[in-house]
């Protein structure tokens, strides 16, 4: 009971903490990464709140890695994009409502501590191998198909974001590029750091 408990809190507050550095990047208003910019974009367009596109999106994906990788549907992908979803309403309509940030070395200070937070929060969240959220599963799942390198299914995800974002008029900018370029070396340089939490827990 203990390991479970320790394993749903890395889990559940790396979600939070997620979503916290997302709505960090957006505030900063330099460019959002590409999947966060197409659910802003949909937002500005069509309505709805950027949590909502977020959980909209990840359903959309669950069906889709599921028939793509010829799985079951992993159901349990729910909990990340619920969490992940709420929590950035959370933050952008009532944490952050009030809060601009003016002034470009603001705005960069914003951009890399979001991309800092989105890194740690990933880590957490990894730790118990429990399921991912619905865009790492879109790269799994072409990978698993097509025998894609990890590398070159996580760029072509991103290109599919990236594209919808631009054509939904969403925030695009010098921040996508440093998130696309920092995000991965960021995770990898925190999660042993986070593994040896968690196993220092549990032990």
């Amino acid at each position: 009971m203990k390991v479970f408990l320790i394993k749903m809190f890395f889990y559940i507050a790396g979600l939070i903490i997620i979503s916290l550095g997302i709505t960090l990047t957006i505030k900063a208003e330099l460019g959002a990464g590409a999947w966060d910019a197409m659910n802003v974009g949909l937002t500005e367009t069509i309505g709805l709140t950027v949590g909502n596109w977020v959980i909209i999106i990840g359903a959309i994906l669950i069906v889709t890695n599921s028939l793509i990788a010829k799985e079951r549907p992993d159901l349990l992908a729910v909990i990340t994009i619920l969490v992940i979803g709420k929590m950035i309403d959370f933050w952008l309509i009532t944490g952050f409502r009030h809060v601009t940030f003016t002034g470009f070395l603001t705005q960069f200070a914003v951009l890399i501590t979001g991309v800092l937070v989105i890194a740690i929060g990933v880590s957490l969240y990894l730790q118990p191998k429990y399921s991912l959220n619905p865009i790492d599963g879109f790269m799994v799942a072409l990978q698993k198909r097509f025998g894609f390198s990890l590398t070159t299914a996580k760029t072509m995800t991103e290109a599919f974001a990236l594209i919808l974002a631009l054509g939904l008029g969403g925030p695009i900018g010098l921040g996508t590029v440093i998130i696309l370029v920092l995000i991965g070396p960021t995770i990898q340089f925190f999660d042993p750091k986070a593994k040896r939490v968690m196993e220092k827990m549990i032990s």
